[in-house]
């Protein structure tokens, strides 16, 4: 059975303040407000977009890929100004910015204009038994989407939905976590510009900056469809929230993932793989490797060759050097992080490097972090940390591998690492999870772009990415049509005597089993012909 999910910390109080006051949450340096979205606001915005959607939907892929490429000629002749503004908002560091948020984006963006029209465009399906008929489906567009997004990618989150959205041909309002409101603007513009250049309204890209409040005014605004990414109580909310106007959503919540380090792994591979799913955005990462699962043979090598690794870490603000690991966005993931870390440690996990808040008066850094000895039943190993932190769990075999794998709650992604390649398949295919990875860290799956994104259990549904995530940005219409022109009509009124019968040889000809079964059906659908013709 699945554990539950405990709320890590209370619900806030719904925030009425009129702007956004934005600081870099590595120095505390204020950089600046941002103006909150009240409803009347939101419902402006959402309008203006599905009025400017009107002509963009009946644009060619051509001038969608143009839009695409412009985005993307911008985030490349701008990437050290971008990264420079995402450290500032965000407190990661440059290079994580660069590796993280505009090198996927990029491969977004190429694979969306490479891959758009091919999977938006009608296709042709099998039409079955009406061999008269063409069956096609056609992907229309929804309207307007809405996308809620958390802090930990400022410039990924907002670009992300846009991309398909806009390659679908729908309008897209996005509203940031305040916690990063300072650089949403400017990552938004970029698409705006982008949309104008071709010579359409650049209100098809909205923004709504603001709190909670503000969230709901763009679910209850009549967007026509919700992509939330974030937590899993918020999610629950979101979907509630969305069920009032019937709106389809997509939510990629939270993930616990695990990383499972089997007796034959080539170690070094899987302690580099494991550093980037653990400490890439200080953690910060819903595809984290939160819980590594380390095979008993293997394991005090390991942990001596990771130990040793993030001992020599550096941390601190990234405007001051060269480090490693950045800050923490906001100050509740921080106590949120040293809350769990010292539950464990008071559990029986053993401090193998780090494990403390550090940089107190500067801002919200926690030390990278491992912790060993963890076990299975630990709240650590149940809860999403969202942080700097490497547990570590000895394992017998691979039953116990996937029993713990799957004793969460959540199933986003998920990691094997073996140099048996039928065991490493054998493991990844019990593994209940949206994505798993071998002998890579799971998260790099997203550089796959045509591969789905999103999780099972806990951590959501629906998908990003791929064919599946442009079609979410669609009205997938079933449309039969003629093949050859036979006009005449199917008469089923009046019902006539012996219709019951006929009826019922055809479908036991097609559908039975057996020759001696078919020819029953042959032989009950031939006697009412015959009996109809006297």
């Amino acid at each position: 059975m699945n554990a539950p999910i405990a709320n890590p910390v209370p619900v806030p109080a719904a925030n009425t303040e009129a702007v956004i006051q934005c600081s870099n949450p590595a120095t505390g340096e204020a950089l600046g407000t941002v103006e909150v979205d009240d409803p009347e606001a939101v419902a402006d915005v959402v309008e203006r977009a599905r009025a400017a959607q009107i002509g963009w939907a009946e644009t060619d892929f051509a001038t969608r890929r143009r839009v695409l490429r412009r985005i993307t000629n911008h985030l490349l002749e701008h990437c050290d100004e971008l990264c420079d503004l995402l450290v500032a908002d965000s407190g990661k560091t440059r290079e994580n910015a660069l590796m993280g948020e505009i090198w996927p984006v990029c491969e977004k963006l190429r694979w969306t204009a490479a891959n758009g029209s091919k999977h938006l465009s009608p296709e042709r399906v099998s039409p079955g038994l009406l061999v008269h008929k063409r069956a096609r489906l056609e992907f229309h567009p929804l309207g307007v989407i809405g996308a809620i997004i958390p802090w930990n990618y400022p410039l990924q989150n907002i670009l992300n939905p846009i991309i398909p959205a806009l390659m679908a041909g729908n309008a897209v309002v996005v509203k940031p976590s305040e916690w990063v409101a300072f650089s949403a603007q400017r990552i938004i513009q970029i698409a705006k510009d982008a949309v104008a250049a071709e010579g359409h309204s650049p209100d098809l890209v909205g923004v709504v900056q603001g709190y909670g409040t503000t969230g709901k005014a763009l679910i209850d605004s009549g967007v026509d469809a919700l992509v939330f990414i974030g937590s899993v109580e918020n999610g629950r909310r979101v979907l509630e929230a969305a069920a009032k106007t019937i709106t389809p959503v997509v939510l990629e919540l939270g993930g616990k993932d695990p990383f499972i380090v089997c007796d034959d792994a080539d170690l070094e591979q899987a302690a580099h793989a494991a550093m980037a799913g653990c400490f890439i955005s200080a953690g910060q990462n819903c595809v984290a490797a939160e819980r590594l699962l380390v095979f008993d043979a293997v394991y005090d090598e390991f942990e001596r060759k990771v130990g040793a690794m993030v001992g020599a870490l550096r941390q601190g603000p990234p405007a001051q050097g060269d480090v490693d690991v950045g800050a923490l966005v906001t100050p509740m993931q921080l106590e949120i992080v040293e809350r769990l870390v010292k539950r464990a440690i008071e559990q029986g996990a053993r401090v193998v490097a780090g494990g403390k808040r550090t940089r107190t008066d500067e801002g919200n850094f926690f030390e990278p972090t491992v912790l060993a000895d963890v076990t299975a039943d630990m709240d650590i190993m149940q809860q999403e940390t969202f942080g700097p932190v490497m547990l570590l769990c000895r394992v017998t075999d691979e039953h116990e591998a996937v029993a713990v794998a799957n004793g969460t709650a959540f199933g986003l992604s998920s990691s094997v690492f073996s140099t048996d390649h039928a065991k490493a398949r054998r493991i990844a295919s019990r593994l209940q999870a949206g994505m798993t990875a071998i002998n890579e860290f799971g998260g790099m799956t997203y550089m796959a772009q045509d591969l789905t994104f999103g999780g099972v259990k806990a951590s959501g549904f629906g998908r990003l990415n791929g064919r599946d995530g442009l079609r979410a940005c669609t009205n997938v219409k079933a449309v039969l049509d003629d093949r050859l022109p036979l006009h005449f009509a199917n008469k089923l009124f009046p019902v006539a005597e012996g219709d019951f019968t006929t009826i019922k040889g055809a479908v036991k000809l097609v559908y039975a089993s057996g020759v001696r079964a078919k020819l029953a059906g042959a032989s009950d659908l031939l006697r009412t012909v015959l009996g109809r013709r006297k």
